[in-house]
């Protein structure tokens, strides 16, 4: 550990993420030393974070500064060339310039912008509206989809590529996802910002009904669905009030609530990061987790069709989840005592952005926590459950992401994703019952899709040396050891190496994994231990040889373990964007290593099946896919015991009594 004088940074923890102030002498700094032109974009500028060794063993005002440092991801447009660069803020130099062959970075927010104006232009895609019946073009607007890879045209040496597909907006404050123009396909280079090609299938008929949802637009006959009374006019207030205010503590980006402790990262790529989360049990600080993101998400289409087979975007990688977040508002995201925290994201010249309120820390009521009556002497204690929510929303495209951690008074963790906003559709002719999807509207239609989301749970459960167990209920066959045929036990089968640590759901078998410290024992002798339980799940439906799969790799499992390697972050690769496939966890795999007793990596991937229902129009209601770390042998007994009766007075009754 290197003692240096800091130029930018004094006071600032090792994990915090880098302020507006740092993005901006960052990217100043490899300006000017590698003498970067117009020509050079600015992917992403976030924290290069130290070594987890270095992080453990720091402490704030020890007076030791750690060389804070940034990570850039750079693309030369001029040039086609994609740069990776590590600046140290402190002693205000570039440690790291290096050229990263035969990648593609992720679909830049510039870029995204410009498709638009850029594509309505082009007389190709301009005579395929016209045989549409379109002739205004500024009604028109283009989603830049990313263009996969199908063939060695789309590798990432041959270009920077994306397919835009388009839909028209009838006039301003109209649905823009109402009317899909089907069998119109764009491809583009995102380097000359240019249109390639144009690709026109056949005409199909624009759709001719409106698809409104605001408030004001949803009692007009002419829209799908309608509501003659307009809003609903009987809900009554529901206040959510701490007159004490919070029982969350905030110091920078360390919170601490009831006996939890943990800090709050940001970056663009990922979002909302968790570091260093402990529980103090009965004076002890005890850690569970040392980091916690998002490390891919995956969105594989079912339509062969030409618009749709293409539909396989993964989400985080080649767009940005913080890049997409969204600035949270009282009342309407979040409700009660509410702690924002902003969000520091980069623009493409290297200057910062700030997300106002990118991230959501509030309380919420989590009804029963623990009940028992003793029916003989009628005494009763219960216990109310409050749980602590962090929450950011990231819009990409047409769809909403609701990215939720929960903490609980029972030492259980919480991760869950809400997916909202708008189906991704497409037109069909009058008459036509679409094959991959369902009608949603006259004319309208969703493609049956799947959403894929992987976690990736840097473990630390009372320490760095930790074992997974895969856990399954079975039945024991008929005899000595199962006399009356009622008897099962939970066998625990322990992942020694890399190549046998891949695993999938087993409801019937009511499988878990469970990560345990064979070092510490709790009070009756086990190994202390967390374990993740699975929720809903599904295995992704292409061939096995399809190309999306062979990129998506990760998919085919629900659960990965590896053994920490700081360079092993993302469930698909760095940079997933036009790559070929096999990259990210299979790679990561190969080597093999030992895992019993060793810093261990667990990346749950969870899937959600999405087989559209025309309820889902014109704006989904929220779907739900989640997982929970529980203590498993990790307490001595209940640890919410000490939690304190709630009080009656504090209740208001309307109805009389």
């Amino acid at each position: 550990m290197q003692t240096v004088e800091p130029a930018v940074a004094t006071t600032r923890h090792l994990l915090d993420p880098l302020t507006s102030e740092e993005v901006q002498a960052a990217s100043s700094i490899l300006k000017k030393e590698r003498r970067l032109d117009a020509g050079h974009r600015f992917v992403y500028v976030m924290l290069n974070e130290p070594a987890k060794k270095e992080v453990l063993a720091w402490k704030l005002g020890n007076g030791t500064q750690v060389d804070r440092q940034a990570f850039i991801v750079v693309r030369d447009r001029t040039r086609r060339m994609t740069f990776e660069a590590v600046v140290s803020l402190t002693q205000e130099r570039v440690v790291g310039w290096e050229e990263i062959k035969g990648v593609q970075p992720s679909i830049m927010l510039e870029e995204f912008m410009t498709v638009d104006e850029v594509v309505r232009k082009d007389p190709r895609w301009q005579a395929a509206l016209r045989r549409r019946g379109v002739n205004n073009f500024e009604m028109a607007i283009t989603d830049a989809w990313s263009c996969g890879y199908y063939s060695e045209d789309d590798a990432p040496g041959k270009g920077r590529f994306c397919r835009p597909l388009t839909w028209i907006r009838p006039g301003p404050g109209e649905h823009v996802y109402a009317r899909p123009i089907e069998g119109l396909i764009v491809k583009f280079d995102l380097d000359k910002m240019e249109v390639i090609e144009v690709e026109d299938h056949g005409v199909v008929p624009v759709p001719a009904k409106k698809a409104n949802y605001t408030a004001d637009s949803i009692s007009d006959p002419e829209n799908v669905p309608y509501f003659p009374d307009g809003v609903r006019k009987d809900l009554k207030t529901l206040d959510i009030v701490q007159p004490e205010g919070t029982s969350f503590q905030v110091a920078g980006n360390q919170v601490t609530w009831q006996k939890w402790s943990f800090r709050i990262g940001f970056n663009p790529r990922e979002g909302m990061v968790l570091y260093t989360v402990s529980y103090n049990d009965r004076g002890e600080e005890r850690p569970i987790l040392y980091r916690a993101s998002l490390a891919e998400m995956f969105i594989p289409y079912g339509d062969p069709a030409p618009n749709h087979y293409r539909k396989n975007v993964f989400d985080m990688g080649e767009y940005g989840v913080g890049m997409m977040c969204n600035s949270l508002e009282l009342g309407c995201d979040c409700l009660g005592e509410i702690r924002y925290f902003d969000g520091i994201v980069n623009d493409n010249d290297g200057g910062p952005m700030t997300i106002s309120n990118a991230i959501c820390l509030h309380e919420e009521d989590f009804g029963m926590l623990w009940k028992h009556k003793d029916f003989r002497t009628e005494e009763t204690e219960v216990r109310r459950s409050r749980r602590l929510v962090l929450s950011t929303v990231a819009t990409i495209g047409n769809y909403e992401y609701g990215y939720f951690w929960y903490f609980y008074q029972d030492g259980g963790i919480g991760y869950e994703i809400k997916m909202t906003g708008v189906m991704s559709n497409g037109a069909v002719p009058e008459g036509v019952t679409p094959k991959h999807g369902a009608l949603v509207a006259p004319g309208v239609y969703g493609p049956h899709h799947q959403h894929f989301f992987s976690i990736r749970l840097d473990m630390m459960v009372d320490g760095l040396r930790n074992t997974v167990y895969e856990c399954d209920s079975e039945g024991l066959p008929p005899g000595p050891g199962n006399p009356h045929g009622n008897a099962w036990i939970v066998k625990e089968t322990p992942f020694k190496r890399e190549s046998k640590a891949q695993s999938i759901i087993n409801p019937l078998a009511a499988r878990y994994w469970k990560i345990a410290n064979r070092s510490k024992q709790n009070e009756v002798g086990q190994p202390v231990a967390y374990k993740l339980m699975p929720g809903d799940n599904v295995l992704p439906f292409y061939q096995p040889d399809a190309y999306p799969i062979q990129r998506a790799q990760f998919t085919t499992k629900h659960l990965w373990v590896t053994k920490y390697d700081p360079d092993e972050m993302f469930a698909a690769g760095d940079y997933p964007n036009q790559h070929p496939g096999g990259a990210g966890l299979p790679e990561f795999v190969k080597s093999d290593s030992r895992l019993e007793d060793e810093d261990v990596v667990l990346w749950y991937t969870m899937g959600a099946h999405h087989a559209v229902r025309p309820e889902e129009w014109p704006v989904m209601p929220v779907k739900y896919i989640g997982f929970h770390l529980l203590p498993h042998g990790f307490f001595d007994g209940n640890p919410a015991l000490d939690v304190p009766p709630s009080h009656s007075a504090h209740h208001v009754h309307h109805n009389g009594h």
